[in-house]
């Protein structure tokens, strides 16, 4: 009688970007006959599906030809209380944040709404091929604690925190320092490191947030091993001129942050559109990565980000799509969509499938500090995989019949797939969404 092997191998053409396709040639990996072994929800070995048998003869084979594997994909910006206004076209920042965010922000209060809201946005998340997202929270501790459960719940690897604020937005949105001290203090140690969750101190941005605010953030980050960091920078020119008047010592937008230690690895920085050279230079050196939402960036006009000039200074960059001042919460269009505005923007950078592929994924992964445990297929990290096959008689079901290189078959995936093709998605092993 033969003895199966422990775990399971799929069998399907496979991509994923071990190594950072800015920096090295040919550091997209991909196998047309793929083999990707699962073992204990860990990767225990990724190449040529023959090659992989061989070595592991008894191991049960599934066969999804006919679809591809990526590695889980990676959100490093989102709100999870803006679900519902997305579509709110046709406004700057400020005006979008006063007439559609913050009124459906603020009725987070309401336990129960946030709860089918924190419902409907983990399974948005998944049904896209969304395994990691560093997560906005709701300004309110319950609400954000309602967030934390419907992730465990689901699975997913989620990166969030409460929402802090003090001034400039609706009254009903604010806390005290010390409120948001010791709501914070408690939601750290309830959910920080449970499961597949960790805390992010979340200051909302240095606009809508006094010293006295930031330095309770301070606090919170020398008091807990481990927590992850996130806001947003440069993203609209009526902010930065606000946040200059109200900072008046303050040499620029990021200088608030630093005074305050904010940055270094595990510190992502949403947008940072109109920056200058000395931010990107000190972005660089702390190791602060910043998350570029291209259809946010486009929805808001708000600007055409500065790619090239984040990369030749050395900034780390990954993907968000700021759901919901984006258009979705398809990771695929967001690379798409930077592909496209690189396009048009002066002193753009060319976007190859590798790059798309690395700027969703792995980029990721470096950002949040978690590039040991998740971001690609290499051996000994957790088993995130997206199943992609697109359904019958679509585009991309005819462009992948006439497709000759993986490189062209990886575009073509960025180019047509949606949430339609996204056919089944595993963390660490274990299905959490099947299409």
């Amino acid at each position: 009688m033969t003895v199966s092997e422990p775990g399971e191998l799929l069998r399907a053409p496979l991509f994923h970007t071990p190594r950072n396709p800015f920096l090295q040639d040919r550091a997209l990996e991909s196998h047309w006959d793929g083999g990707l072994l699962i073992r204990d929800g860990r990767i225990a070995a990724c190449g040529d599906f023959e090659t992989i048998r061989a070595a592991h003869p008894n191991t049960t084979t599934t066969d999804l030809r006919g679809g591809f594997l990526l590695p889980g994909l990676i959100d490093t910006h989102i709100h999870f209380p803006q679900l519902r206004v997305l579509g709110g076209l046709g406004r700057t920042l400020l005006d979008w944040l006063e007439e559609c965010a913050l009124p459906e922000e603020a009725r987070m209060t309401d336990e129960a709404y946030a709860r089918e809201t924190a419902r409907r946005f983990v399974h948005a998340l998944a049904s896209h091929g969304t395994t990691t997202a560093l997560v906005f929270g709701a300004h309110f501790a319950a609400a954000t604690a309602v967030l934390f459960e419907a992730a465990s719940a689901s699975g997913l690897r989620i990166v969030s925190g409460m929402v802090m604020s003090d001034r400039q937005l609706r009254p009903e949105l604010h806390q005290t320092p010390e409120a948001a001290y010791r709501e914070s203090s408690d939601l750290i140690r309830c959910y920080h490191r449970r499961g597949r969750l960790l805390y992010a101190v979340t200051p909302r941005f240095a606009l809508s947030t006094s010293e006295a605010m930031l330095e309770v953030c301070q606090t919170l980050r020398r008091e807990h091993e481990g927590l992850r960091f996130q806001t947003h920078l440069n993203e609209n020119p009526r902010e930065i001129a606000e946040v200059a008047r109200l900072f008046p010592w303050a040499s620029d937008y990021l200088a608030v942050y630093e005074r305050f230690g904010f940055g270094g690895r595990g510190a992502v920085m949403a947008h940072n559109v109109h920056t200058t050279a000395s931010e990107l230079e000190r972005l660089a050196a702390g190791d602060t990565a910043i998350a570029h939402c291209p259809c946010s960036n486009a929805a808001l006009g708000s600007g055409l980000f500065a790619l090239r000039r984040h990369l030749n200074a050395g900034v780390r960059v990954a993907l968000g799509t700021d759901v919901g001042g984006g258009t979705g919460f398809g990771m695929l269009k967001e690379a798409l969509q930077a592909y496209m505005l690189q396009r048009v923007a002066p002193e753009g950078a060319l976007l190859d499938a590798a790059q798309m592929l690395y700027l969703a994924t792995r980029a990721g992964a470096d950002a949040l500090g978690l590039d040991r445990e998740v971001g690609d297929f290499e051996p000994d990290k957790a088993a995130d995989v997206v199943y992609i096959k697109p359904p019958e008689d679509t585009p991309l079901s005819a462009v992948l019949e006439r497709t000759e290189t993986p490189e062209q078959a990886l575009a073509a995936i960025f180019t047509l797939a949606g949430a339609e093709s996204i056919r089944e998605v595993r963390v660490q092993g274990t299905i959490v969404y099947k299409g």
